[in-house]
């Protein structure tokens, strides 16, 4: 909202992980996309037709495990994966799909519980503003283990402390113990039954498994109540960040003199920054509007 030539945060803004993590890492970038929602024309890495397709195969995967917990027989999919690849070949991102289909198959994660919650959306209220998470998949066992799961298709498998400190770890286990009763016949989630698992694509036999407990959940419930008052309460003063890295795959970098070309797709091994950029995701896409853009996730 403005008044006058200040932008600050309206009442009725809803955050996400993405836009806290968008204010953690720089608040410029923060004011640029979820107030002023600027769009700038700018690459956000290169090859640019490359990082096209891999987000397009992205989304793909995402929908076809969708429709898969949804009841959909995986011979049925699969068929139609086969079908895709088959008008693809000769693209350069024939295959790729196949192969994450086909890993998905043999090695998702397991021993999940029973009740299975696809793209779903919780909700709480924190400091006088709404936050929100759409997850991949929630699974429940009322009055036992809840596991939230994430699906990764990033090029690179980022490390357990990178994971550990996004705003998406904090905040996914955080809401659904806060607001996922609902989940659970109605009863609270205890912590200490929680568990959130990242399933890579790239790296299907090496998944991330991080478990909750009541001192993180309390922890986790100061930061954020903290960090929302922090934004709510700023007009016209959001910095750029003095991680210049952070820029290198930013739309915004040439607005704020940052440099023009993108980062690239795939950075060279042992690199600072080998994680690279993480794929975009619904839920990270998740703005006050309700609308899920196409965003890319720059890991560090």
């Amino acid at each position: 909202m403005r008044r006058g030539e200040v932008w600050w945060v309206n009442p009725d803004f809803q955050f996400s992980q993405a836009s806290l993590q968008d204010y953690v890492d720089c608040p410029r970038r923060f004011q640029l996309r979820h107030l002023l929602q600027l769009a700038w024309p700018a690459v956000e890495a290169e090859p640019a037709g490359e990082f096209e397709a891999h987000i397009a195969q992205g989304q793909a995967f995402h929908r076809l495990i969708h429709q898969h917990l949804l009841g959909l027989p995986a011979e049925r999919l699969s068929r139609m994966v086969t079908a895709s690849a088959a008008d693809a070949e000769g693209s350069g991102e024939a295959g790729r799909l196949s192969a994450w289909w086909a890993d998905y198959l043999r090695a998702g994660p397991v021993d999940l519980p029973p009740a299975r919650h696809p793209e779903i959306t919780l909700s709480a209220a924190v400091s006088g503003h709404r936050l929100l998470a759409k997850y991949d998949l929630i699974a429940v066992e009322p009055g036992g283990r809840a596991a939230v799961v994430d699906w990764k298709t990033s090029r690179n498998r980022p490390k357990r402390a990178w994971l550990s400190a996004r705003l998406q770890t904090r905040v996914y286990r955080y809401l659904l113990v806060r607001a996922g009763a609902h989940l659970n016949g109605g009863g609270p989630i205890d912590p200490e039954a929680v568990t959130m698992i990242y399933w890579f694509a790239n790296h299907p036999d090496d998944p991330e498994t991080f478990p909750y407990d009541a001192t993180q959940y309390r922890a986790d419930g100061e930061y954020l109540a903290a960090l929302i008052a922090e934004i709510a309460s700023l007009a016209d003063d959001f910095p750029l960040t003095g991680d210049a890295r952070r820029c290198r795959f930013c739309p915004y970098r040439s607005l704020c003199d940052r440099g023009i070309e993108a980062g690239a797709l795939a950075p060279e091994e042992g690199a600072d920054d080998a994680v690279g950029w993480a794929e975009p995701e619904a839920e990270a896409a998740l703005d006050t509007t309700f609308d899920f853009e196409q965003i890319a996730e720059i890991a560090f």
